[in-house]
Parts: C-alpha cells; structure tokens; sequence
C-alpha cells in the first residue's frame, strides 16, 4: 500500500468535520456550481459538463511531496490557504442515442457538505434521476459514487445500470478487507460496499477495452484505487474522462512526478498518470478532469519534463 495510510485516518476526520468552515473562508469562483454549463458535441455523443460542487482537501492530501514554499504557492493558486484548498468537482452527462450517461455521479450527502449538488444541477436543465440511464464508476471512492443511494436507502438514479471495473468490485468487497487491509481504507471500503451492493442486481464488471455504448470504451488507469479506470469517447480528438487518475490540473500537468495522497497504490497512479499525460500529449487526446479547474476539459502540450493544461 504505499502513502496511503501515513495520517489518513486524521486527514479523513478533517474531511468529513472541519471541511466546510475551511471552505467558507476562501473566495469561489461562482461557476464552481455551475451557475452555466459547458456543452459540447464529440462524434456521436453530446456532453455537458455538470458540477457537484466542490471539496476541501488538506496539503498532506493534495502535495504531499511538496517543499513548504512550493506547497504554499500551489494552495494559493488553487485559492486556498495553509489549511487546505478546494478542488471542483466535473461530471459528465453524455447523451448517446437514447441514453444519458453520468460517468460518477457524486457525493450525494455522503462527503462534504460543499458537494453532492449534481441531481439538483441536473435538474435546471429539465434532467430528473429517472431520466438517466447509465452510470459508470472511474472508482468507488465517495466524492464519485456516495450519491448512489438517497439518505433514506433508495437508488437515486432508478432506471440506470452500473458499470464497475472487476477489480474495484473485488478489491473493496473483499469479505476478508479488513483483516487484510490498513485501518485508513477500512471507511472508504464501507462507503464502497454500501454503494456497490445497493445496486448489485443492476450492476456490469467491466475490463479495460470493454465498450459501454458504441465508441465510448473503458481504458485501465489503476492505482488511484487498484480497479481505477478512464473512459475513451471517440471523435476527432478522442476524449478521455480520466477520473482520478490525473487528480489535479494545475498540480499534476506541472509536477507529473509528484503523489498525491489518497492514492491506494502511489507508485501504481504515478505510473498510470504519467502514461496519460504523454499519451494524451502525444496523441492530442482531448482531457476531462474531474477535479480540474470547471469546466475541466482542454490538452496535455508537453514542456520538457511536464506539461501543460489548455483549456479547450
């Protein structure tokens, strides 16, 4: 397991306690809710970027490898402070024939009270739960499937089916997960199970290469969680939605050879992120973030040994 369990049971107290008076402190852009969404056609398939609000994350999560005046500069930039900055939250609602698809589809009341904001955005533009017709998980941490299920123990979005990869499926409903794993991960794997198992009679396990809709297939991205994957959409530039496999632009595109925090297997999602920055570099794919600046969608241009984020 690498950095994940280095003072993340205290880190994840933070989270779910002390977030929200962090996050009252610091100015938002007021896009960060989505007041306007990005819409854009990509071959077959329309998208439009919806936000779920937004989360506070603390510097030993974001930049942990980072010396004290780098760390200070990034968290300024990100608008934030010593404590903490926030990072937006990007989901995409995709439109293919008659389905709509949420790749994630949030926190729901399960995270941060910042986030969780996705059905009611939806819901502006005329889009109600039933309407959608697929989810697919890039992982099963909380800020991407805690909206799985309401707070009274219904599916929220009633008509869809779920797609997971098969190895997040048996990495966290493993019966044996907490004798066999560190202490930090045993409230995710109990988030993950409530998720994955209220909707396991309607759920498909996936593997890299498999298609959810004609042109839209799943690439394997692991180490952020060890089922982590990212999804390819075909079109002139191909998109792919990575996830949380490259956590942060304006981190990440800069320092590709940094860690980040939450990541269960660090040296796994290092590898996996600097695949996707020099493949999406190389082959000018087309990138949405989920935790990049709103709307989260632009290119990789490579500069030297890192790279920048252009917005599209």
């Amino acid at each position: 397991m690498s950095n994940f369990d280095t003072n993340v049971d205290a880190t994840r107290r933070q989270l779910l306690v002390g977030s929200a008076a962090v996050a009252a402190a610091m100015a938002l852009p007021g896009d960060i809710f989505a007041a306007s969404f990005h819409n854009f056609a990509h071959g077959a398939f329309d998208i439009t970027v919806m936000s779920d609000g937004f989360i506070t994350l603390p510097p030993e999560v974001l930049l942990p490898d980072a010396e004290a005046d780098e760390r200070a500069d990034f968290l300024k930039r990100l608008g934030g402070g010593e404590k903490g900055a926030p990072v937006q939250t990007n989901i995409p609602l995709i439109r293919h024939g008659n389905d709509l698809i949420l790749v994630d589809n949030g926190s729901g009341t399960n995270f941060q009270p910042t986030a969780g904001k996705l059905a009611d955005n939806l819901r502006t533009l005329g889009v109600g739960p039933e309407a959608i017709t697929k989810v697919v998980f890039t992982h099963v941490h909380p800020d991407h499937s805690g909206a799985t299920t309401t707070t009274d123990g219904k599916v929220l979005y009633p008509n869809a089916q779920y797609y997971v990869s098969q190895t997040e499926w048996d990495f966290w409903t493993d019966k044996r997960f907490e004798a066999k794993r560190p202490t930090a991960l045993h409230g995710f794997a109990k988030g993950a199970q409530r998720d994955l198992f209220a909707v396991e009679d309607r759920i498909t396990r996936i593997k890299a290469g498999d298609e959810i809709v004609p042109g839209m297939s799943i690439v394997s991205t692991p180490g952020h969680t060890p089922g982590h994957v990212s999804v390819e959409i075909k079109g002139r530039d191909n998109l792919l939605i990575t996830g949380d496999a490259c956590t942060n632009d304006a981190i990440f595109f800069t320092r590709p050879d940094w860690h980040f925090g939450f990541d269960t297997d660090a040296e796994a999602a290092l590898a996996s992120r600097q695949m996707l920055l020099d493949r999406a570099a190389a082959e000018r794919l087309k990138l949405l973030g989920y935790h990049w600046t709103y709307p989260g969608v632009g290119y990789a241009e490579r500069r030297g040994d890192a790279y920048e984020f252009v917005p599209a």
